[in-house]
């Protein structure tokens, strides 16, 4: 089991404390993968998680490992869709999970599914492993997945400029607490990821506007 999120790189950055207080809280894990950080908020830190994952295969593994910790219930479902059925939620929390998702979908669902401040923290992709930083404009891009033992998978992603995370989580009801960019510890590394924290607005307290972002 983990002893700590990673949202970047093992043993770098930021942990846990990323999400604030979670003792006790709901949570859910937007594409929880092998179930490690679910069963980690809930073995050390009491919460009560839905980790979701759409690969039957990811929540096979899951389950084999983590299917009896008390706290954590894994499903096999499309994130988005089980956000607004499982709601309300405390906090929602995505490693490198998001960058998957359109975020014009995905964005408002979770805001739906947050309690009035409750909080969203994700890593997403900054720059590749070719050194190519952050799209300028809100649409996937081909990238590729390195899978251990097997080929590069192209996929598309959401590789998007802190400036676009911002305006889009401000246009779907978030205040932006921080974006930061994670470096890889080793020097010769190109990849970089950003981690992503908000907080949902409530029905009177709308954004006054976003700050300035670095791409």
């Amino acid at each position: 089991m983990a002893d700590s999120i990673d949202w970047g790189f093992w043993g770098e950055g930021p942990g846990t404390e990323a999400l604030g207080e979670v003792t006790g809280k709901r949570v859910l894990d937007i594409g929880c993968g092998t179930g490690r950080y679910a069963a980690h908020l809930a073995r050390a830190h009491g919460a009560h998680v839905d980790a979701i994952d759409s690969s039957a295969t990811q929540l096979r593994r899951a389950l084999d490992q983590y299917g009896n910790t008390r706290g954590v219930s894994f499903v096999h479902a499309d994130a988005i869709e089980y956000a607004g059925a499982g709601a309300p939620f405390d906090v929602v929390y995505s490693v490198h999970g998001m960058g998957y998702i359109d975020p014009g979908r995905a964005l408002p669902a979770i805001r739906d599914a947050l309690r009035t401040g409750g909080r969203l923290v994700f890593s997403v992709l900054h720059t590749n492993a070719a050194g190519v930083g952050p799209s300028k404009n809100v649409r996937p891009r081909l990238e590729k997945v390195c899978l251990r033992g097997e080929s590069p998978l192209p996929v598309h992603m959401w590789v998007l400029a802190p400036g676009l995370w911002e305006g889009l989580l401000f246009r779907h009801g978030f205040h932006v607490e921080g974006i930061e960019i994670l470096a890889a510890p080793d020097a010769g590394n190109p990849v970089r990821c950003q981690l992503v924290s908000g907080v949902r607005s409530g029905p009177q307290q709308l954004p006054i506007g976003p700050k300035q972002a670095s791409s």
